[in-house]
């Protein structure tokens, strides 16, 4: 089945208030910069989607990419493991009026619990944050002498990921730092936007180097638009 779709903007068109959005990258590399741009351009025309909840590592810098989502106004919560990177105005401005929430989750712990959603598990055990704020009203429980902090899966309704090779079955290749939250990411979300830079036939790309972009209602959830001239830093304030 043919997932793709003839423009970022079509791609993001569904979206809608209050959703939670995972989006991929590590900082700025592998991150989907022309679908967030998109999604921003529409909100600005139409003030949807409003009040979502964006999953990232980061909260953005600059003023492009998520750091121009934070900025617009329609981010209403971070989940995140860095929200101080440099250059982060756009989400300490936000932060510090009291207009955006932040559920701060370390960094490894992240990873894994977008990755347990993705992969059917609910709950799993870590000792990272254990005797810290942030594990404050979460079971805890001793392993062979050790105590560990049970957490939950984090899913989402979309994830916006970007890729670089891309065939129209929706088998794709990541480069470099794409392939860190990416991969995880289009596994945990319901529904699964993809951006590639080069878009071919079913058997265009190398079987050993292709992953699905995702493993839930691959059919129903997944849809990939292919970005033929990438935004440029000035235009978007990167």
């Amino acid at each position: 089945m043919d997932k793709t779709i003839p423009t970022v903007a079509e791609a993001v068109a569904d979206i809608p208030d209050g959703a939670t959005v995972m989006i991929g990258g590590f900082g700025g590399s592998g991150a989907p910069i022309e679908l967030i741009h998109a999604l921003i351009d529409r909100f600005r025309a139409t003030g949807s989607p409003a009040a979502i909840t964006v999953v990232n590592n980061n909260a953005g810098n600059g003023y492009c990419g998520i750091a121009a989502m934070i900025k617009s106004g329609m981010v209403r919560k971070m989940i995140c493991s860095f929200p101080r990177s440099s250059n982060a105005e756009a989400f300490n401005e936000k932060y510090l009026a009291g207009e955006i929430e932040l559920d701060l989750v370390p960094q490894g712990t992240l990873a894994e619990r977008i990755r347990a959603a993705g992969a059917g598990i609910p709950a799993f055990y870590t000792p990272t944050s254990f005797g810290t704020e942030l594990a404050e009203g979460k079971p805890t429980e001793e392993f062979d002498g050790k105590m560990y902090v049970r957490e939950r899966w984090l899913k989402a309704d979309y994830a916006l990921i970007k890729g670089h090779d891309g065939d129209r079955t929706g088998n794709l290749t990541y480069r470099m730092a794409g392939r860190n939250f990416n991969p995880l990411m289009a596994m945990a979300a319901a529904k699964t936007i993809a951006q590639v830079s080069v878009l071919g036939e079913p058997g265009s790309i190398d079987e050993g180097f292709s992953m699905r972009a995702t493993a839930r209602d691959f059919d129903a959830g997944l849809t990939l638009a292919r970005v033929d001239k990438p935004l440029k830093e000035e235009a978007v304030g990167c």
